[in-house]
């Protein structure tokens, strides 16, 4: 069984849902999600790309961050309430609960701050909306950080640093994933327990701003953190012949060589709704392929022991 770190599944569901659709997860998603053996995700609120670029210009009063946060907010809270077999929740303890039970479960996560502006207290909106995990960016620069798009060496905003330190009294988990990397150390800075990257992979395998060095891992590994492993094929390698469900268990090999196993999780970022160009590695085109990123880690000598770590528990650790 997986937990998979990091789902874009709220946007589908916003979307269908704003379209007429109801039910969504359960008609269009859980299938795929049963054959991959998901037992629980991170679902994220992502609304950071509006304007021409996704289904938002064609949603009226939906032009701002702020705007697109409340709609994507109130549809997931009525998809959760129609999903009996998917329970919200805070703790490890809690999705175990679940698990038990014999429901999936789901941790709530925010990909990227921009709605909040530099206002620290819309921190609380989120946390009040049930997020443990939070990222200040996605792509861009907003008023807290710079994202992985944006200029390498720009650090964290004070408005950002507060951000940070925020996050930690309410017990959310900081998320580097879309930082760049000034504003990822400032984060390792300010760190006093785990800090994760939610869906990255290795810049030693695959040079992209997205990914995270060798150094970095090594930052997150001393935090107690985790690094989730990410099916996007730009992700995954330079060449699209090796865009594979192989290599991106190599890229879990060389997290443990540099980080330890127990730091290495799943991430998945599965992101085929989408459209065009967000497609995952070969071999893990959905969550319903899952099975086969674990049939290489064993191929490449990770043991049982390891594979469930990787699949579950360490993530499920650091969100205890």
């Amino acid at each position: 069984m997986v937990f998979d770190g990091h789902s874009d599944l709220l946007y589908d569901v916003t979307r269908r849902r704003l379209a007429g659709e109801d039910h969504v997860l359960e008609r269009r998603h859980l299938s795929r999600l049963r054959a991959g053996g998901v037992e629980g995700l991170a679902l994220a609120l992502w609304t950071s790309a509006g304007g021409g670029q996704t289904f938002w210009k064609d949603v009226p009063g939906a032009e701002t961050d702020a705007a697109r946060t409340e709609i994507m907010m109130d549809c997931a809270r009525a998809e959760l309430a129609e999903c009996p077999w998917l329970q919200a929740v805070r703790t490890a303890k809690e999705a175990e609960e679940a698990r038990a039970a014999g429901k999936m479960y789901a941790f709530l996560a925010i990909e990227g701050m921009a709605a909040i502006g530099e206002d620290i207290s819309g921190i609380g909106r989120y946390h009040a909306f049930g997020a443990r995990i939070g990222m200040l960016t996605w792509n861009e620069e907003n008023l807290l950080a710079t994202g992985a798009g944006g200029d390498p060496g720009k650090g964290l905003t004070m408005a950002g640093w507060r951000a940070v330190r925020r996050m930690r009294e309410l017990g959310m988990v900081t998320d580097v994933s879309h930082l760049n990397d000034g504003g990822f150390w400032d984060v390792m800075k300010l760190a006093r327990g785990p800090v994760i990257a939610s869906h990255s992979n290795c810049r030693a395998l695959c040079d992209v701003r997205r990914n995270l060095s060798d150094q970095q891992l090594r930052a997150i590994r001393d935090t107690g953190g985790v690094v989730g492993l990410n099916v996007h094929h730009a992700f995954v390698h330079a060449d699209p012949a090796q865009q594979t469900a192989k290599t991106l268990a190599l890229h879990a090999v060389h997290m443990a060589e540099v980080m330890g196993v127990e730091h290495v999780a799943c991430g998945f970022d599965f992101c085929e709704f989408f459209g065009p160009g967000n497609e995952g590695a070969e071999g893990l085109e959905s969550c319903a392929h899952i099975k086969n990123l674990f049939y290489w880690l064993e191929r490449l000598g990770m043991s049982e022991r390891e594979r469930r770590m990787i699949a579950r528990e360490n993530f499920l650790r650091v969100l205890a």
